[in-house]
């Protein structure tokens, strides 16, 4: 797994990942358990979708 998510990208991440399980916690509706998916993106770094699609926001290694 190579890194597909710049540091910008995965603060974002985790900020709404942090949010929605809160309101998942605070009685907000059960889809709200959803916010896992991005916390686990922020963490790791590495996104499927971002595959699929072709996208990476983190920036290229200079060797």
């Amino acid at each position: 797994m190579t890194m597909n998510v710049g540091m910008i990208d995965r603060v974002l991440r985790a900020i709404v990942g942090i949010g929605l399980i809160y309101w998942a916690l605070t009685g907000g509706p059960i889809w709200a358990w959803i916010g896992v998916v991005p916390l686990l993106t922020a963490a790791v770094g590495f996104c499927p979708a971002y595959t699929l699609l072709g996208i990476k926001t983190c920036p290229a290694k200079q060797n």
